[in-house]
């Protein structure tokens, strides 16, 4: 393992190696004398690149070795190997600000990370505490970066497992045998089988972007680097087409889009109160009416929602009235059956049977129920069929 080239140097970028074996797994691969390739392992992804102009684009360790996936055909002999650099030191940035943001919580909280998701966006690790304040989490960015500064060394050493007992190390070791540790001296010891740049000055800089609560843990989301640039770009973007929606300043946009949303919730507000005084009206229209006690209307492109409004103020309006409103609704037809409070006719019973009809599905209570399927009768005749299973 340790004689594995991404490990003897993780800053190699070209080499030269044998094609020892060519197979197919349902993908063409190919196994290497020695290989820069990382293989997706430990929450760190997979490297991409090239064996001379053939492209590699999955790297996985299988029954002990080393698959490289590729697009093309090779032969048995001697290739060079050019990895993604970009993408391998992307991840070498991600994974080592893992590391160092990690210590970070255990060093101020003594909070464990439990696990570590780095992938194409926003990078994830899972802390063990069910609540983290803000204080906290400027805290632990503030020392990442501090520690990132220093521009402090990080070793990697092979040990035996009798050998662990000399570091003081920030979890136990999974593995028996090929135990590799990283080190950031006097701060982090973690045994890890990652890439890693050769100083913390290469992480360039960590942002906690947010939280969310996973059960009993809470999720941080960070990026490093690269990373940090990018999202930035993306926010400034985003802000400045607000601000310039808004008319405002930058700085000012938060409160312009407070004001704007504080008067769309009064006109959604007062918006409301004037459809349900149109449905009052509707209503009283439609009771005018009534025959027998019944309403029975049809409507075009009328959502079930406001159907079920319409029969609610049609029955508060008069406790001796049945409303049987239907509607077609693209390639539905719906309906809603409601009825007064001194009317024992059962709702539900009457949607049963109607859905018959329609081959739908539908629910509610005696009270009120609703409904809806296929077209294949007119709106006309399934109100003609509400009305006279009513009768019956």
């Amino acid at each position: 393992m340790e004689n594995l080239l991404y490990y003897v140097d993780s800053t190699i970028q070209e080499f030269s190696a044998q094609v020892l074996h060519i197979g197919n797994d349902g993908r063409d691969y190919v196994v290497l004398s020695n290989t820069a390739f990382y293989p997706t392992g430990g929450g760190q992804p997979h490297d991409t690149g090239w064996l001379d102009d053939v492209e590699v684009n999955d790297v996985e360790k299988v029954d002990g070795e080393i698959r490289h996936y590729i697009n093309g055909q090779l032969s048995l002999g001697e290739v060079t190997g050019k990895l993604n650099w970009q993408r391998r030191f992307d991840h070498m940035q991600q994974h080592t600000g893992q590391h160092i943001l990690t210590a970070a919580f255990v060093e101020l909280f003594d909070y464990a990370t439990t696990s570590f998701h780095l992938g194409a966006g926003l990078v994830s690790i899972d802390i063990d505490t069910e609540e983290i304040s803000q204080e906290q989490l400027q805290q632990a960015e503030a020392r990442a970066n501090e520690i990132i500064l220093e521009n402090r060394p990080i070793e990697t050493k092979w040990v035996t497992k009798n050998e662990l007992e000399q570091y003081n190390l920030r979890k136990d070791v999974a593995v028996d045998e090929d135990i590799r540790l990283v080190i950031i001296p006097d701060y982090d010891y973690n045994g890890c089988g990652g890439t890693h740049p050769t100083s913390t000055g290469q992480v360039s800089m960590l942002k906690i972007m947010s939280t969310e609560k996973m059960k009993k843990q809470i999720r941080v989301y960070f990026v490093c680097g690269v990373r940090v640039l990018q999202e930035l770009a993306m926010r400034k973007a985003v802000l400045t087409d607000v601000a310039r929606q808004l008319s405002v300043p930058e700085e000012q946009s938060a409160i312009a889009l407070k004001k704007i949303m504080d008067s769309a919730k009064v006109t959604d507000r007062n918006l409301a109160e004037a459809q349900e005084a149109l449905l009052q009206y509707e209503a009283q229209e439609l009771l005018a009416d009534a025959q027998q006690h019944v309403v029975a209307a049809q409507f075009e492109n009328r959502p079930i929602q406001t159907l079920q409004k319409l029969g609610r103020c049609i029955t508060q309006q008069d406790a001796e009235v049945i409303a049987l409103l239907v509607a077609s609704n693209d390639d539905k037809l719906q309906f809603v059956a409601a009825r007064g409070q001194n009317v024992t006719v059962s709702m539900k019973n009457l949607a049963a049977a109607t859905l018959s009809i329609v081959n739908g599905k539908g629910g509610g209570s005696d009270a009120l129920a609703q409904g809806g399927g296929e077209k294949l009768v007119t709106t006309s005749e399934l109100l003609e069929y509400m009305v006279k299973t009513l009768g019956q």
